[in-house]
């Protein structure tokens, strides 16, 4: 399979991944590497909030490495999460491997250079807590990684408290259907955050235990995580809020 080249750029101290254009696919500080410097890549771990569980998550599936922004966060700030990636591209491995201090493989990481889209259908009896959706390449969203077939898969890879995070763009024609596309995946249980600036709109779908938690919980549990991690999330709580998207200010998923 032919993939696009894989480039670096850097500018006020933050070194960027491309892949054969100038949008960009990936970020790193590097003077913090392990926080999260896109607005996008922050929001993608939104179901941080949604599961306070003790050790959640124990599992984390990644579709697509990129810059490895939530790798290196999670490795760093959750350290007991199981974390597989899947990457189709060796190049992106070898670059974030040289460029974007992506941690060593141990018994808590593992890097799988394969077709997320068969993978994951073939991979039965694996339930992981976390499962983030990043696949996009120079030309976006593979076709083969939005098909209700993958997101079936990927809700029979989620466990009793499964939360799944995808990046989508709002932009894009095709926006609707796929959010169609996961939302009969998981039978209706998925919420679309606002936009972000970008164009980058994130959207979490759950499965096993229902989530029920007030706009003000929420608040509480993204200041608790920012105090521990330094991410904070309470943007993101609070553009729930302003888009008066839920119900009785309840996330209900």
């Amino acid at each position: 399979m032919r993939h696009p080249p894989v480039d670096i750029s850097e500018a006020n101290g933050v070194r960027y991944l491309h892949f054969g254009t100038d949008a960009v696919q990936g970020a790193m500080r590097l003077a913090r590497p392990w926080s999260l410097e896109l607005e996008y890549t922050r929001e993608m771990l939104a179901g941080l909030l949604l599961r306070p569980e003790a050790g959640w998550p124990r599992s984390c599936l990644m579709v697509g490495l990129g810059a490895a922004s939530q790798l290196r966060f999670l490795h760093r700030h959750f350290p007991g999460c199981r974390i597989t990636v899947l990457e189709i591209n060796p190049a992106v491995v070898a670059v974030c491997q040289q460029f974007f201090k992506l941690p060593p493989e141990s018994p808590h990481l593992e890097i799988v250079v394969t077709d997320a889209s068969a993978w994951i259908g073939q991979a039965p009896g694996k339930h992981y807590d976390l499962l983030l959706l990043d696949g996009f390449g120079a030309q976006g969203l593979p076709r083969a990684l939005d098909t209700p077939a993958f997101y079936e898969a990927c809700h029979a890879s989620l466990g009793e408290q499964g939360i799944l995070a995808s990046n989508l763009l709002s932009h894009s024609a095709s926006f609707p259907a796929r959010v169609r596309r996961i939302a009969r995946a998981f039978a209706g249980r998925s919420l679309l955050l606002p936009p972000c600036d970008s164009g980058n709109t994130i959207l979490l779908a759950a499965t096993g235990e229902a989530i029920d938690a007030s706009l003000t919980t929420l608040l509480d549990r993204a200041g608790a995580l920012r105090q521990r991690t330094g991410l904070d999330l309470r943007p993101t709580v609070n553009r729930l809020r302003l888009a008066r998207t839920l119900r009785d200010e309840h996330l209900k998923l």
